[in-house]
Formats: C-alpha cells, sequence, structure tokens
C-alpha cells in the first residue's frame, strides 16, 4: 500500500476572506480626519495629522501584530526570584512592552495633557488631541490604554489635590516619555464588601509616628505593578488592622501609595495573584494584600472619595472613549468585507438588509465619536474655570461612559457576524474585540451605578439645564420634541430611580443627535446629517414594530460617506 497523498485545497481567492491587514485606519476612517480637523484648532491639527496617519498604519500592521501576540500571551506573575528571594515581579509579553513604549514614549498619550514638548507641541494638548490619538491606538490595543489612562488620570488628581511636595516628588514621573524614568499610575480602590459602594471600604489607614500606613486587601486592582497607586482607606486607631474611625463615606481618605520607598526599598504589599479575565488579557489586573504599606494623604483627609472622584470620572471618559474606538474598529472590519466578499453574484454591501446591519453598526459607533469629542470640548472648558462647562462634563461623562459601553458591546458582537465563521476565530481581531468591549460597563461602575450618577449630576449639580442648552445651541429646532421627552423622562426618573437607565439613553441619544447634526452642517456632510435623523426616528421617536417604514434614502447617505 502506498503512502497517502497530503490533500491539497485550492484557495478561493483573496475575495472569499477579505483581510484587512495593512490597512491604514486614519485614512481609511471617512470621518477620521474631517472630525478631528473640526474639533482641533487648526495649527494642532495641521502638527498631528502626520502623526495620526503613522499611527493608522501601526493600527493595520504593527500594533495590531502585537495587540494580538500580547492577548495570546498574559502577563505571569513571580513570587520570588531565582535565588529563592521574595521579590515579586510581573512578566510582560515583549509585545505588551513593545505597545507601551509606543503609547507612554512615542505617542505621550498619557503626558501630552500635563506638559509641552510631547510630539514635539510646545504646549500641553488640549483633550480633544489626546482622545483623537487614543481613538486611534485602541482600534488595535484596548487593555494597555487601561494603564495608560489611570497614568493620565492620577497625574491630573495629584495636580489638582495633592500637596506641592507630592506633586514635586511623583508628578514629573508620572509625565515622563522616557520608559527608564516613567512611573505608571493605578487606582487601588476596589474590595470584596465594597465595589460601588465605597461607604463599606474596610482597608484601614492608621497612622504610626512617621505617618500613615495601610492594611487590608484589595480585590481588583488593575496595573497592581505600577511606580504609584491612588488608594481609598478608612482611617482607624493606630495599630494594624484597627477599626476605621468614621463610618461611610466621610472616614474615606485618598491615599498615594508608592511602590517603592524613597529609599528605594519595596513598601510593604504585595500581589496576591493576577486575575484570569474574559478580556483585557494583555494588560495585568491582581489582588493585593497591603501589609502596613507606607503612603501619603492627598488632600482633604474627609473628601477621600470626592478626589477620588476626579480619577474615576477621569477613567469613565476614558472607557467611553476606548468603546467608540473599538466600535469604529468592529464597523471598519465589517465594512471591509461587505465591500469586497461575493455572495450569489453580489458584494454583500449591494445587498439591502446588510446595508441596513451596517447602518445599524454606524449610527452607535459615530454617536460614541460625537459624544467623545464633544465631552472633550467640555473637559477643556471645565478646566480653564468655566463653571458651566464643569456642570456640562459632569453630566456627559456618565452619559457617554454608560451608553457607549454598552453600545460596544453589541455592534462589536454584530459586526463579528459580517465577517461569519472567520470572525469567531482567534486569527482575525473581532473575537478579541468582543471580549474587550464587556470591560467598559464592568469597571469604573457598572451601568446601574452610572445611570443613577447621571441622576446625581441633575439633582445635586443642577446640571440638566446646562444639558439643555447646550443641546439646544447645536440643534436649534431640529429634534426639540425629542429632547423635551427625553428631559421630562429624566425628570420622572428623579422621582422613580427604576427608569434612571431609559433616562440616561434618552438624554445620551437627544445630546448625540444634535452633536451629529451641527457636525453634519459645518464639514457640511449629508451622511451625518442622516445618522442625526436616524438616532431620532430609532432612539427617541415612538414607533410601531409592525409599521412598514423605509428608512432607504437616509441609509443610501450615510452608505455613501461610510461604504
Amino acid at each position: 500500500m502506498g503512502h497517502a497523498r497530503p490533500m491539497h485545497i485550492a484557495p478561493q481567492g483573496a475575495a472569499a476572506v477579505p483581510d484587512s491587514a495593512g490597512l491604514t485606519f486614519f485614512h481609511a476612517d471617512p470621518w477620521g480626519a474631517a472630525m478631528a480637523r473640526l474639533y482641533l484648532p487648526a495649527p494642532l491639527y495641521a502638527h498631528l495629522e502626520p502623526h495620526l496617519a503613522t499611527l493608522g498604519g501601526l493600527v493595520g500592521g504593527a500594533l495590531d501584530a502585537e495587540a494580538a501576540a500580547a492577548d495570546r500571551n498574559p502577563p505571569v506573575l513571580h513570587h520570588r526570584n531565582r535565588r529563592g528571594e521574595d521579590a515579586q515581579s510581573i512578566e510582560y509579553h515583549p509585545a505588551y512592552l513593545a505597545m507601551a513604549r509606543r503609547a507612554f514614549a512615542d505617542y505621550g498619550l498619557a503626558a501630552m495633557s500635563h506638559r509641552p514638548g510631547v510630539l514635539g507641541w510646545p504646549a500641553p494638548m488640549p483633550p480633544a488631541a489626546k482622545y483623537a490619538l487614543t481613538f486611534l491606538f485602541v482600534q488595535s490595543e484596548f487593555g494597555l490604554m487601561c494603564p495608560v489612562s489611570m497614568t493620565d488620570a492620577l497625574a491630573r488628581t495629584l495636580r489638582r489635590h495633592g500637596s506641592a511636595e507630592l506633586v514635586a516628588r511623583y508628578l514629573p514621573a508620572l509625565t515622563s516619555t522616557d520608559m527608564d524614568t516613567l512611573s505608571q499610575g493605578a487606582m487601588f480602590m476596589t474590595e470584596q464588601g465594597a465595589g460601588s459602594d465605597i461607604a463599606a471600604t474596610a482597608v484601614v489607614a492608621t497612622e504610626d509616628g512617621e505617618g500613615w500606613v495601610l492594611h487590608g486587601d484589595k480585590w481588583f486592582c488593575s496595573n497592581p505593578d505600577a511606580g504609584v497607586a491612588l488608594v481609598l482607606a478608612r482611617r482607624g486607631a493606630s495599630g494594624a488592622g484597627g477599626e476605621g474611625e468614621a463610618p461611610g463615606l466621610g472616614g474615606v481618605s485618598l491615599f498615594l501609595l508608592p511602590r517603592l520607598l524613597p529609599d528605594g526599598t519595596p513598601n510593604r504589599y504585595r500581589i496576591v495573584r493576577l486575575k484570569d479575565k474574559l478580556g483585557t488579557r494583555s494588560m495585568a489586573s491582581g489582588e493585593v494584600r497591603l501589609e502596613g504599606a507606607r503612603a501619603y494623604l492627598v488632600g482633604d483627609p474627609d473628601a477621600g472619595f470626592r478626589q477620588m472622584a476626579d480619577m474615576v470620572n477621569a477613567s469613565r471618559l476614558s472607557n467611553g472613549v476606548r468603546a467608540a474606538g473599538m466600535m469604529r474598529r468592529a464597523t471598519a472590519e465589517a465594512l471591509y468585507v461587505a465591500q469586497r466578499r461575493m455572495a450569489f453574484g453580489r458584494r454583500l454591501v449591494d445587498m439591502p438588509l446588510m446595508r441596513r446591519q451596517l447602518v445599524k453598526l454606524i449610527m452607535p459607533a459615530e454617536q460614541a465619536r460625537s459624544m467623545m469629542f464633544q465631552t472633550a470640548q467640555a473637559m477643556e472648558a471645565a478646566d480653564a474655570g468655566d463653571e458651566t462647562a464643569r456642570k456640562l462634563l459632569r453630566i456627559l461623562t456618565p452619559l457617554i461612559k454608560f451608553r457607549a459601553c454598552r453600545d460596544a458591546r453589541r455592534v462589536t458582537g454584530d459586526a463579528m457576524e459580517v465577517r461569519g465563521g472567520c470572525g469567531y476565530i482567534e486569527e482575525f481581531p473581532d473575537a478579541r474585540l468582543v471580549r474587550d468591549s464587556h470591560l467598559g460597563s464592568i469597571w469604573e461602575g457598572t451601568s446601574n451605578i452610572v445611570a443613577l450618577d447621571v441622576l446625581r449630576a441633575v439633582e445635586r449639580e443642577d446640571a440638566l439645564p446646562v444639558l439643555a442648552a447646550h443641546v439646544a445651541g447645536l440643534l436649534g429646532n431640529q429634534g426639540r420634541e425629542a429632547w423635551m421627552g427625553a428631559e421630562a423622562l429624566t425628570r420622572a426618573a428623579l422621582r422613580n430611580p427604576a427608569l434612571a437607565r431609559q433616562a440616561a439613553s434618552a438624554l445620551y441619544h437627544a445630546t448625540s443627535a444634535a452633536a451629529l447634526g451641527w457636525e453634519g452642517a459645518r464639514l457640511p456632510c449629508p451622511g451625518r446629517a442622516a445618522l442625526a435623523e436616524l438616532v431620532l426616528r430609532h432612539r427617541l421617536s415612538p414607533r410601531d414594530p409592525l409599521a412598514v417604514t423605509d428608512d432607504t434614502p437616509l441609509e443610501d447617505a450615510v452608505l455613501a460617506v461610510a461604504a
């Protein structure tokens, strides 16, 4: 009997399995340059355009390959060195380290809001610039952007609330673009018995004559080997593990926890283990046990949570931005496939039902991008001292975090379906996008918590009239009826919190529709104006599920630009 000959199956051609590898994602984005140009000052956009273009090439090439490799090779915690000494370290795959260099050093994403000189620009950059670059970077890699965001947010919080001594000691390393001097940031807040309920914080901070020391366990700490972390702890009586002196939020203070003490010795805390997560596998998240760790009080001891809220809100906004970026990548992949895949003698993009499905991906993705830039503008004005902008930022932040992160879960899943079976395998980016997209609705507050935070912004800071004025300024009379309905629903939710999610969605859709219409008039872009109308029709207007409707003209206007 002869040897069996290997079977060779002839490839069916490139069009059979379209592959976007090598695509320059900034130029391939039909709204990428136009939106950045609209929201950035002209000189800054001209300066950043080559950097955006280069990063867009990396997203379709080296960065994407590194993200896939780091996802397949998660970090490993080592408790001892080879001499048997207790010396904890986390081993990262070289691909993750390469991505970290790109984010922290090459593009300075954690530093550009805090100091001049990043990417050769002579001043700190506005939030819109940082988020335009982040939006592009995250289209390849989500996990690393958590440490980048926390480093940026920690620097922001330290500058606002830390003493001059702490700022002078730690801010330069947090804002360094030199990997040898960089100190990454983290936030240790979550405990087993105190997830979103910060008043239940049990980690205790005590004074020992030399300063503050911390005892207790933090349950979910991302970037656990960061150079510095902000930690919430309850002030307690002297002695390790003593109970806190005051119940509720009033007894919780904010502390800066360095990984290394000023003399270079390790601080007294250890990483118990790393988490085995559904997504963001490239980045380490762990459980930390504080064993008399030296820490420094930040700001007002009775305002710990209010001060930590600065970092939490910055991280929430970053989650919304990252959700927007992931939706854009997922949508770009679906469009790429639909334009090139043939079925039954026709391109997928020419089939009516597929065209409708693609528009249903594009609409939430572009809503999120518009909200990202609108919130970035509010942040810039708020940081300059504008009280009205501060209130606007206060409500826009939980809105984008709530709705964009929820939309990302659906958009990434539906986009994977366009690629079919190939989308379900790990060789393409779709599966990773689906896994990573679930994080945004959980970290820095679940959907329920963030929707209730929208109501807090309305009730405690009178943010609804500010948002109403902002929306009116964007849309004029168009969509006024829909806004009034969203406003009425929000006031009803103040009386019945069970309506909080419905109200948050309504406010988000009304605001994003106004922004899309405003952008469409200024670009000018019929496709963006059509998206605004689709949001009004499908997210804010009463609809009979059995009625025969025809959105084809609006869908065609969107796809004429996007596809």
